[in-house]
């Protein structure tokens, strides 16, 4: 993994002094919260209903066991002893008191941590795919891009008062396993002929206006894919609202121009500036790429697992994914135990997935755009004792994409713009359907306390959006949507519900999937052959 430059770590702790003198300038009155909130901001601090919330960086969710061992530090010394781990790869502390701020940026540089564009109208946390420099289907590793975007996006002078916040995703598969087509700017790495070079997506995002990517560019080699990205960005800042900051993101300039016009004017400005010394220099690229060289993997590792345990075998089939190796796997930590909060870990929790990793995982962990935790690199042999230690901490839920593997934004219990809470209905529909979930199958449920949409409910198979009606919460239900290679919006059945009205229309939806199935259709294959009607029947009558 990357591993900061003196460059790096001045850039940091120059950021960490610059704060504590803003804060302390705020704490004596000599900064207004109108003049401290776009400083404090820039630095991933919220004031949220009751409190501060910082959010961290996690770029393309990958770190190592020092940092996620600061990351529970954090949690116990500073916060109420848990984090929540996003769906931008991050992690927020939702408990902060602005006193602390600095200090917890203190600490977390002395690791290669920090909170920068994790807020702002600028490029935030490059994504990426969980599985990456694991997976067999990659045909490169995609965080070398990742960690490249990542250094020319910060405190890029162009690019720190774009109209709106800008997300970027990277992947290097078919199989989309990071949502790449509900970002700003999707990126995948392919091959052609024997040359790396990617497709471009722009324009995809979720919010009050969800939008799927348009594929802007079949094909740019990977020696000019950063200035063709400056001239994507270029043209959005050019041209992008900001007279209404509902409109202001990339999509709706799309949606407004047309992918042919905007692909016309980007080609315009690629033509103007490639040659402008933009993309790194070959030396450069490679010092980066050699940092993520994969860790040395026995050859001879074995290949077999006991499965004896029934317990143990549900785990292996459900949370456990090949690995480009023979005689090792790809372990997800489900932070979806049945009912408790989606993507939140416990400082103890934290540093055990932190001991998990040095002792059995190359000392390296990822976090996903699912709010889970991956271990990468993990020997067959290991599985077990993995699997114990998880268990015995109430990590090892064998629910990985089943439908209380849910993903959910913190909703009206902390955040200041949400409609409706998120985290009751999620424990709630995870007690009800924990003893069916097997049965119903890989159905991916998602719910958002907003039209924000930081749950992804538009994506999900199953989606929920909390909604404000005359002073009461309620939920309207989606049907349909899909963040992988499939990908969907989903649609709205009808008229929302209440809190357990809500849980009711799901297990109604449920029924009539399970009687219309084909075979092993996912719920989503038949949703798709069968279409809404079946499932508006089964929900109103």
């Amino acid at each position: 993994m990357y591993r900061y430059d003196e460059y790096d770590q001045s850039i940091v702790d120059a950021r960490v002094e610059e704060f504590r003198d803003q804060v302390e300038r705020r704490l004596s009155g000599a900064l207004t919260e109108d003049q401290f909130k776009p400083l404090r901001l820039m630095n991933g601090l919220y004031l949220q209903l009751h409190a501060y919330m910082l959010r961290v960086a996690v770029p393309y969710g990958t770190l190592d066991s020092r940092q996620m061992r600061m990351l529970g530090h954090i949690a116990r010394k500073y916060d109420r002893g848990y984090g929540h781990f996003t769906t931008r790869q991050n992690i927020q502390y939702n408990w902060i008191k602005l006193a602390d701020a600095p200090d917890i940026l203190a600490e977390l540089a002395t690791v290669q941590m920090h909170a920068i564009q994790t807020s702002g109208n600028c490029i935030r946390n490059i994504s990426s795919d969980q599985f990456a420099g694991a997976a067999a289907d990659e045909v490169a590793d995609p965080r070398p891009w990742a960690e490249l975007i990542r250094q020319w996006s910060t405190f890029h002078p162009e690019f720190t008062y774009l109209p709106r916040k800008f997300k970027i995703a990277v992947i290097a598969a078919d199989e989309d396993r990071a949502a790449m087509r509900l970002h700003d700017i999707g990126i995948q790495l392919l091959e052609r002929d024997g040359v790396l070079g990617a497709k471009i997506f722009v324009g995809g995002g979720m919010g009050r206006t969800p939008m799927i990517a348009h594929e802007v560019k079949d094909f740019i080699t990977a020696d000019h894919l950063m200035s063709y990205l400056e001239a994507c960005l270029r043209v959005y800042n050019r041209y992008g609202r900001r007279d209404n900051i509902y409109k202001a993101r990339i999509k709706i300039l799309l949606h407004e121009i047309g992918v042919e016009a905007y692909r016309e004017q980007v080609e315009a400005e690629f033509a103007a500036i490639r040659d402008l010394g933009i993309d790194p220099p070959v030396a450069e690229l490679a010092r980066i790429t050699a940092m993520f060289d994969g860790p040395d993997l026995a050859a001879d590792a074995p290949d077999m697992v006991d499965r004896s345990d029934p317990d143990f075998a549900v785990w292996l089939d459900q949370n456990v994914a090949a690995h480009k190796q023979p005689g090792h796997a790809i372990v997800t930590i489900s932070l979806k135990p049945i009912g408790g909060i989606p993507g939140d870990a416990s400082a103890d929790q934290i540093e055990l997935m932190a001991d998990l990793a040095e002792r059995y995982g190359h000392d390296e962990l990822r976090v996903t755009h699912a709010q889970n935790i991956v271990l990468p690199h993990v020997r067959k042999a290991d599985l077990h004792a993995i699997w114990t230690a998880l268990r015995d901490a109430r990590l090892a839920e064998a629910n990985l994409d089943l439908i209380s593997d849910i993903i959910a934004c913190p909703g009206l219990d902390y955040c200041s713009l949400a409609n409706a809470r998120s985290i009751p209905l999620a424990q709630k529909i995870g007690e009800r359907f924990a003893g069916r979930q097997r049965e119903l199958g890989e159905l991916k449920l998602k719910i958002s306390g907003c039209i924000n949409a930081c749950g992804h409910h538009h994506a999900g198979h199953i989606g929920i959006l909390g909604v404000d009606k005359k002073g009461t919460e309620n939920y309207q239900l989606l049907l349909g949507g899909s963040g992988a290679e499939d990908v969907s919006l989903g649609k709205i059945t009808g008229p929302g519900f209440d809190e357990d009205g809500v849980v009711d229309a799901i297990e109604r939806v449920t029924d009539r999937y399970l009687s219309l199935r084909e075979a092993d259709e996912r719920f989503l294959d038949t949703y798709r052959r069968v279409g809404m009607q079946p499932f508006k029947e089964a929900i109103y009558g």
